[in-house]
């Protein structure tokens, strides 16, 4: 469809900057004008997405060639020489990408636009489900009104993936949701280490618990978080987001939406997930080589020097890879997805899988 044809040119030009720092200031205001374009033709499209690009380079350069589009030519040359921003002696300077490289990249694009991926809601809730325990709560400052308060603070879910927190009654966080319980949320993945790396941002009510419900709240909260003694202490005090309104979710470049409060409670955490990191662990440290190769064999001319994979979940695992594109000499990182050919079923069928893989591409490899 014709909603499918603007989704896969988006996917791809989103892409590219991250795998090509001389990706032109042109070609980013074509992707704007992609993501525009999707937005006015498919104004209820039922996918969630939100472009963003690793180089904040080209999109000071499509500013630039936007605001100055309607100035005179010795106007545009002084606010150039004005304007904020770093040296960069390539700035402005437009290289042709190698035909090779292109073809590479078309490849790439389509491989990761097909890739079997966890649907936005599973995601989320397998985000907040494995979770380090520790998320940024914002709240309505009650000492300063109008200003957000941000605290560092742990929780763990129940049942139904709403976050629960034991917090004194005099921290200042208490006392902001005791006269306002409206806050957010924001968890991180518990891999997270940039921007590439999913988070998600729970909107809500944050209320007291119920007492006949608190003293059942004890085994969930202690499973994430075995030392935490003050479950005990008589000040302190426990809280429940009951009412969450709104969800956003980034799961990392191209990869972002909304996720309906309707859909998350109804969704469940994947199950290979919890054990997925351990699995990554095993593969990163003893054979690094065998995700070389699978994503060798499954995205012809994409050589990588160095693949770690960072996640692991039943229909595949997301890779960051290391790679010097073709006519240059500067390594880029960026993450990639690598499927399962089928769905992992538990812990003996993700290793069956991935032997599999690494047998098809060394087979692959001996063909060649």
């Amino acid at each position: 469809t014709s909603e499918s044809v603007i989704l896969y040119q988006i996917y791809t030009l989103a892409n590219w900057p991250i795998m090509n720092p001389s990706y032109s200031a042109a070609a980013v205001l074509l992707l704007l004008g992609s993501a525009q374009s999707f937005s006015s033709q498919f104004p209820h499209s039922s996918r969630p997405f939100q472009v963003t690009t690793s180089n904040a380079l080209f999109t000071s350069q499509a500013r630039t060639l936007t605001l100055n589009s309607s100035k005179s030519d010795e106007e545009a040359k002084v606010e150039k020489k004005n304007a904020p921003g770093h040296d960069v002696r390539s700035a402005g300077v437009a290289q042709e990408m190698d035909p090779e490289e292109m073809k590479v990249q078309q490849a790439f694009g389509e491989h990761q636009q097909n890739a079997p991926k966890l649907d936005f809601a599973t995601s989320v809730r397998t985000l907040v489900q494995y979770n380090h325990g520790f998320a940024v709560m914002s709240t309505n400052s009650k000492a300063n009104p109008g200003y957000p308060g941000g605290s560092v603070v742990g929780f763990a879910p129940d049942e139904n993936g709403r976050p629960v927190f034991i917090f004194s009654g005099m921290s200042t966080h208490t006392q902001d949701l005791l006269a306002d319980p409206r806050c957010s949320v924001t968890i991180a993945a518990k891999e997270f280490k940039g921007a590439a790396d999913g988070r998600v941002n729970l909107m809500g009510k944050v209320k007291l618990v119920p007492s006949e419900e608190r003293e059942a709240l004890k085994d969930i909260y202690l499973a994430k978080h075995p030392g935490a003694f003050w479950v005990n202490f008589g000040d302190f005090n426990w809280f429940r987001m009951d009412e969450i309104e709104d969800i956003r979710f980034v799961g990392g470049f191209a990869r972002a939406g909304n996720v309906t409060p309707e859909e998350y409670a109804a969704a469940s955490p994947d199950e290979i997930s919890a054990f997925g990191m351990h699995v990554a662990n095993h593969m990163n440290d003893d054979h690094m080589d065998s995700t070389i190769a699978m994503i060798s064999s499954q995205i012809p001319g994409l050589d990588v020097s160095e693949a770690v994979i960072t996640s692991v979940d039943s229909l595949g695992m997301y890779v960051k890879v290391t790679r010097t594109p073709r006519a240059s000499d500067q390594p880029q990182q960026f993450k990639l997805r690598l499927p399962f050919p089928r769905k992992a079923e538990d812990r003996k069928d993700v290793k069956n899988i991935i032997v599999e893989m690494t047998r098809s591409a060394a087979a692959a490899s001996k063909e060649e």
